[in-house]
């Protein structure tokens, strides 16, 4: 399963780094051909299927597109305020299958596939800035009708979710984040540098896979699995049109006003974990922050057990609803 998901992990590396190298002068985020199109969407129904059953699946009609939006959950646990999963690069809801089932025990849980990104989310309208991708998702919060909700994100998904808080942050009762990228410590330049190589097609495909296993930290290369096949061939048929991430300032971090966890991979490839949590300990007022012992920036999937149960105490310690006990 570790090497599985260190596989996975790279692929969703790789496709940021694809991303800032093949843009194009197209508005929106769209699949470059109908066949490419349709080789995604195989692989999303293959790795959907690995899935609960979805309770409710939603089409949100919002400014910038319409917003993918799953919703599971037990009859015993509806009255409880629900989690929001926001997934890494390119990775859409399938990729939390190893969290699933443990979170929706306890948790009403929406899944959401990023607008401008690989999925089943249709962005009409060019998401120009960082405020223009919170809105969106404040937007699909409204819209679900969600007093308060907990939101869960991993990678480039965890700077969404403090994105989201930076802009607004009256519907958002807590923030759980998985090795963020660009919130607390910026991305290694080493790791921009390794991923460039793996990510232009013309480069031979040896080199790539080698690339490939350097990222995923020796693991050996392997896109046969559901979720890994859907992430690489989101890289390879579809154009993301969406802002960078930028790095969030100090001010930034100090005006975060909800409760936030953030579990750092010690092992992580993509920024210098220890400075992440000396930063956010320093400028965030009311956070829980650490260093995952022996985790990559693959965490969810390499400890998803532990990981859940962390995440859940955090949730129930931070719910404001009555009912939620």
């Amino acid at each position: 399963m570790k090497k599985i998901m260190l596989t996975v992990i790279a692929i969703m590396i790789l496709s940021y780094a694809a991303y800032l190298i093949f843009k194009d002068d197209h508005p929106v985020g769209h699949f470059t051909s109908e066949e490419g199109k349709k080789d995604f969407q195989n692989a999303y129904h293959e790795a959907m299927s690995l899935l609960p059953e979805p309770v409710d699946t939603k089409n949100i009609k919002t400014e910038y597109g319409i917003v993918r939006v799953y919703y599971f959950t037990k009859e015993e646990n509806k009255h409880k305020e629900p989690m929001m999963l926001l997934p890494g690069r390119a990775a859409s809801t399938p990729m939390w299958e190893s969290n699933l089932e443990g979170l929706i025990s306890e948790r009403p849980v929406y899944t959401v596939d990023l607008l401008g990104e690989p999925g089943m989310s249709i962005q009409t309208k060019a998401i120009e800035n960082q405020k223009d991708q919170a809105k969106w998702l404040n937007e699909v919060i409204i819209k679900l009708g969600l007093e308060k909700v907990h939101i869960m994100g991993v990678s480039i998904g965890g700077w969404t979710a403090m994105n989201l808080v930076r802009f607004f942050p009256d519907h958002i009762a807590s923030v759980s984040l998985l090795d963020p990228v660009m919130v607390f410590e910026p991305i290694s330049f080493k790791m921009v540098l390794a991923s460039i190589p793996a990510s232009v097609p013309l480069i031979p495909q040896s080199i790539r896979e080698k690339m490939l296993s350097y990222i995923s930290g020796g693991a050996e290369a392997n896109e046969d699995v559901p979720v890994a096949k859907l992430i690489e061939s989101g890289m390879r048929n579809f154009k993301l049109k969406v802002p960078a991430p930028d790095q969030f300032s100090e001010e930034d971090l100090q005006n975060i006003h909800v409760p936030v966890l953030a579990l750092m991979a010690e092992n992580s490839t993509m920024h210098n974990s220890k400075k992440a949590v000396e930063k956010g300990k320093k400028y965030v007022k009311d956070i829980e922050i650490e260093n995952w012992p022996n985790a990559s920036h693959a965490i969810n999937g390499e400890f998803p057990n532990e990981i859940n149960n962390r995440i859940l105490r955090f949730v129930e310690k931070n719910s404001n609803s009555k009912d939620d006990r």
